[in-house]
């Protein structure tokens, strides 16, 4: 199975460069470049994403979809 992470050559929000750096988004599995992110940490239910990804890892659940995915009804 190939990583989309690594193989992404744009911003899957704003299609901007990643040449800045990338990182995956704490709601689903969006590529986004370093400016998205910063905007991503502004939303004020950010700290109710962290919790939920650390909670997952907590479970064991290296692969956690986001909470975007279960507020839509897939986990």
């Amino acid at each position: 199975m190939r990583d989309r992470f690594f193989e992404a050559k744009k911003c899957d929000r704003c299609d901007g460069s990643l040449d800045g750096g990338r990182i995956l988004s704490m709601y689903n599995h969006d590529v986004l470049c370093m400016k998205c992110k910063e905007a991503e940490r502004q939303r004020s239910d950010y700290r109710d994403a962290v919790d939920a990804d650390n909670a997952a890892i907590r479970r064991g659940d290296f692969n956690y979809r986001g909470i975007d995915r279960e507020k839509n009804g897939r986990k």
